[in-house]
């Protein structure tokens, strides 16, 4: 594998400056791209302002492509990624008072009109592009949904308001790198209390239950031993939905990753001093 400088900032287009770099060089990738037809960074061909979800996919799968051939074999991608409704975004040239440069930085967006698609209706971006790169070679294992108790309001009276993302996991190869134990969550006592029951053998009130294998022995104690916290597991794999807040950002970004979010994708997906790259790297 050839050696990559790590901690730089290759401030190009993301498919090009992949193209740049060696085959299996980078162990694990984390990264979001810019969210269908939200914003507009005033650059010229930027993705995310292309005219139809269909370019939009296809362009992102041309970079992903690019970043499976420079992850290694073993190596994984957390794909970051939120949907769009239909008809919203266009404010047409009327600024808000409040924020005349806009939130979205965007005065006409490309959401407006969608083929497939009526006024209103949730597009599912983040599907159609899971499945766009699945079928380009990429094993897709995992949809987390990252849960937001602090998600941005929304002042909408006729359907629910959103609070998660998607996060996906893929790989690029069937058997990858993945420390479900750096990851792992405790357990609840009242679990831990359930399985000293079933370590001895019965249910809540300590009897068989009729009908029921009894444990195996593998979770029985020994003989005349007594059942201590030792022999329980405090331990569980961690589960799909992860509760991570945002966090406040000075910068001029309005979607900055909480790092948390990230630490769990690497303690993960990523082994000690492996290289790490975000073809998206914001601020």
């Amino acid at each position: 594998m050839t050696k990559l400088r790590t901690d730089t900032i290759i401030n190009r287009d993301a498919l090009y400056a992949l193209r740049e770099l060696p085959e299996e060089s980078v162990h694990c990738c984390v990264t979001s791209p810019p969210y269908y037809a939200l914003r507009d960074y005033g650059l010229d061909m930027q993705i995310g302002r292309e005219d139809t979800p269909e370019q939009y996919i296809d362009r992102l799968t041309e970079v992903f492509r690019e970043l499976r051939r420079v992850l290694r074999s073993d190596g994984t991608l957390w794909l970051n990624i939120a949907d769009t409704y239909c008809g919203t975004g266009n404010k047409g040239y009327h600024a808000d008072p409040k924020n005349p440069k806009g939130r979205n930085g965007q005065q006409i967006a490309r959401n407006n009109r969608v083929s497939g698609c009526k006024q209103k209706d949730l597009i599912g971006i983040p599907w159609l592009l899971a499945f766009a790169i699945r079928a380009d070679g990429w094993y897709l294992r995992s949809d987390i949904i990252w849960q937001k108790e602090n998600p941005m309001p929304e002042s909408v009276k006729d359907r629910l308001s959103r609070c998660y993302e998607h996060i996906f996991l893929f790989s690029k190869s069937k058997k990858y790198f993945f420390d479900y134990k750096a990851i792992s969550e405790p357990i609840a006592p009242a679990t831990a209390e359930r399985l000293k029951r079933g370590m001895k053998g019965g249910n809540k009130y300590g009897k068989p239950v009729p009908g029921q294998p009894q444990p195996q022995s593998i979770n029985r104690p020994r003989e005349h031993g007594e059942i201590k916290d030792c022999d329980i597991n405090p331990l569980r794999n961690k589960r799909d939905v992860w509760k991570i807040n945002t966090v406040p950002f000075k910068g001029g970004h309005y979607a900055a990753y909480p790092p948390k979010l990230v630490e769990t994708c690497l303690l993960a997906g990523c082994p000690e001093g492996g290289i790490v790259l975000d073809p998206f790297m914001g601020s």
